[in-house]
């Protein structure tokens, strides 16, 4: 019996046997890391929604935080303390992303929503004043992103006058007419 066929058959097996290992690891390892870059923004967004969820369930934070975002100076050393600790969380969580977006781990455009999120935050006077009396650094290349920002500064300045003009509204004007009108027959 001539055993070199048989051998070529064994090892075209096993090289179909091989291919196919290798595709299903490469296909398990980009789950893994889809998983890996959902579970890192959600811990972002963790964070973050922490933050928010004190300021809107705390009035009294919230109106430290309104006040020393536009006028730090009216707040008392105390309350520019409480301020830090949460510009710190926010801050730490706009770093965490920077970092996991500079390794892939966090897609480029999700990033850049959060970094003209920054810009944003930094367009406030106590931000800017925060940032540069910080205790404490954050890393390297995050604290010269945010300089860079500083320096110069990017932001829809439509945005920006939006919320000016939402933050001017009059309150009586927002409980006039709660309800929108329903369309009549006539008018759908």
């Amino acid at each position: 019996m001539a055993w070199a066929p048989l051998e070529s058959i064994g090892t075209m097996v096993s090289l179909i046997a091989v291919v196919i290992s290798v595709t299903g690891l490469a296909f398990r390892t980009r789950q893994n890391t889809q998983s890996l870059r959902t579970l890192t923004y959600s811990r972002s967004l963790d964070r973050l929604a922490s933050i928010q969820s004190r300021l809107s369930g705390d009035a009294d934070m919230a109106r430290l935080f309104a006040v020393g975002m536009r006028k730090p100076d009216e707040l008392s050393a105390g309350d520019r303390i409480r301020m830090t600790w949460v510009l710190y969380e926010m801050f730490g969580a706009f770093e965490f992303m920077f970092d996991q977006a500079h390794e892939k781990a966090l897609p480029a455009d999700v990033w850049k929503r959060w970094a003209a999120t920054v810009s944003w935050w930094l367009s406030l006077p106590g931000v800017r004043a925060w940032w540069r009396a910080k205790p404490a650094p954050f890393n390297p290349r995050f604290s010269a992103f945010v300089d860079d920002r500083l320096a110069r500064p990017v932001l829809d300045a439509d945005a920006a006058a939006r919320w000016q003009a939402f933050l001017r509204s009059d309150a009586r004007a927002d409980h006039e007419d709660p309800v929108p009108p329903t369309p009549s027959a006539g008018q759908a």
